[in-house]
């Protein structure tokens, strides 16, 4: 039997990556978007075409009816889950003294709240079975902080502890959760930022590089094979924290 896997938000970007490295490797991949249809096609094809196997799943984990939905599709499917990326998220930018309500809901929303909705779903199947893991992506923002980004900052600091608070109350179900902040990408979401995020990220970094999506995704995917690790953060770029 296949293993299986639920990226939340695997569309484009780094959880498009992720998809698809599990994908390579053999594994039932639970393809979950939102808007991005015709992308998220495109990345279950590419791991259909490579061996694995894909579900394609509209569901905004932001409400837990459709969480729940979503994690139920994928166990209806392949009969089982192995591993869940909490990956889908949103950044916005704005002065705290001028950040409208609006933003602050949408952006925990779906940074906090969409993780924690597909937690709860997952670790239910996850409790039954006796095993699984659970990686949600946050960011060295939520660590650090950064003018301009309350809004995701609190939203990604929030995961973190929702990470740690999670591996101690999952731990005796034999369930894993960890953390990965994977560092500045030139993602969609990425080359959004300002041109002063940018160079602030890359003026911060040891090595003077951005990190790449198919880094990242490597090692997520070796992650999960590590069973002694659990609550932890890891950081995946040469920012120090």
């Amino acid at each position: 039997m296949r293993k299986v896997v639920i990226v939340t938000g695997s569309s484009r970007g780094l959880g498009r990556e992720v998809a698809l490295v599990f994908g390579r490797s053999g594994w039932g991949v639970a393809v979950n978007y939102l808007r991005s249809k015709t992308e998220a096609e495109k990345v279950a094809e590419e791991i259909m075409s490579s061996g694995g196997d894909a579900l394609l799943i509209r569901a905004d984990v932001g409400e837990l009816v459709q969480a729940e939905n979503l994690i139920n599709a994928a166990v209806a499917r392949f009969g089982r889950l192995d591993v869940l990326i909490n990956n889908a998220g949103i950044s916005n930018e704005g002065l705290l003294l001028r950040l409208s309500e609006n933003i602050l809901d949408e952006t925990l929303r779906t940074n906090l709240k969409g993780p924690f909705n597909a937690i709860r779903a997952a670790s239910e199947v996850m409790a039954r079975q006796g095993f699984g893991h659970i990686i949600n992506i946050s960011s060295i923002t939520g660590v650090k902080g950064r003018g301009g980004h309350s809004a995701y900052a609190a939203s990604k600091a929030a995961l973190i502890g929702l990470t740690k608070a999670a591996a101690i109350e999952l731990a005796p179900h034999g369930i894993q959760v960890n953390c990965v902040l994977p560092g500045y990408m030139p993602t969609d979401m990425g080359e959004a930022a300002s041109d002063k995020a940018k160079e602030n990220a890359l003026a911060d970094n040891l090595l003077k590089t951005y990190s790449e999506p198919a880094e990242a995704a490597f090692f997520i995917f070796n992650l999960i094979y590590i069973k002694s690790v659990s609550g932890q953060v890891f950081n995946l770029d040469s920012r120090i924290i």
